[in-house]
């Protein structure tokens, strides 16, 4: 009987996954796979999600690494890229492509001039969140407490004065 070692890192898509992990609890820490992705892979694979990811064989990486790329088996709606804008096909991309291209379209949102795009440049929430009580940040942030001071030393004197 072979004895398994346990190893205390697993090098899946460029990314070091930690090897006392679940399967599908290390799989998210490779950029782009989020929870569903995680177990869809576990299942197609045929994989225990408990199975630690230091034991997993270099066979069942190449496979993991390969349906990855290949996404076949996964339906649309998982994809995180549905109809590119360069190439206008779907694609669900991982790691430092996802991370590059996600640069790439902020960059074309602020040169074309777009709401989105300006909001980015300014640092300002993009998707329609209220502004009033966060994303504070600088000189926005509550009330100078120097200028409270002051504005109340100048009101008390004038409430208290009376007529004689």
């Amino acid at each position: 009987m072979v004895q398994e070692t346990l190893k205390p890192f697993q090098r899946v898509l460029k990314t070091d996954l930690d090897g006392s992990l679940a399967i599908s609890r290390a799989l998210l820490k490779i950029h782009g796979i989020g929870f569903s992705l995680a177990n869809a892979i576990c299942t197609s694979l045929h994989l225990s999600r408990e199975k630690k990811a230091g034991l997993l064989t270099d066979e069942e990486v190449r496979n993991i690494e390969s349906f990855i790329k290949d996404k076949k088996e996964l339906p649309l709606w998982m994809f995180n890229r549905r109809a590119d804008y360069e190439s206008g096909e779907d694609k669900h991309l991982v790691g430092p492509d996802l991370k590059l291209t996600q640069e790439f379209d902020i960059k074309r949102l602020k040169k074309i001039r777009a709401y989105k795009g300006m909001r980015h440049a300014i640092g300002q929430p993009v998707r329609g969140q209220r502004t009033r009580s966060h994303f504070r940040h600088g000189r926005a942030v509550g009330v100078l407490k120097s200028k409270v001071a002051k504005v109340a030393a100048a009101t008390k004197p004038t409430e208290g004065k009376e007529k004689k």
